[in-house]
């Protein structure tokens, strides 16, 4: 019998996601991409850069402007959240 490609089930799978909080307005995801909208209502350009969390999310960190900062994404990867 021959292989038959099946549609991946998107919807079910972002339900998933939402229900055990990796996806949706409440999880890191969704606070990153705050921040990314902060930047670009402000039109600055964040080409080649990170934005940078000052406070970690996962050590509680919220995606408000004083706790955010634009850094290249070398010296961003290299201090690891530190």
């Amino acid at each position: 019998m021959p292989y038959v490609n099946k549609p991946r089930p998107y919807k079910k799978e972002y339900k998933q996601a939402l229900d055990i909080g990796i996806s949706g307005p409440d999880s890191l995801q969704g606070e990153r991409q705050k921040a990314r909208r902060l930047y670009d209502k402000k039109g600055v350009e964040r080409k080649g850069k990170d934005i940078d969390h000052v406070k970690p999310l996962r050590a509680g960190g919220k995606s408000n402007p004083g706790n955010l900062r634009l850094r290249s994404k070398k010296k961003n990867e290299s201090d690891n959240g530190k």
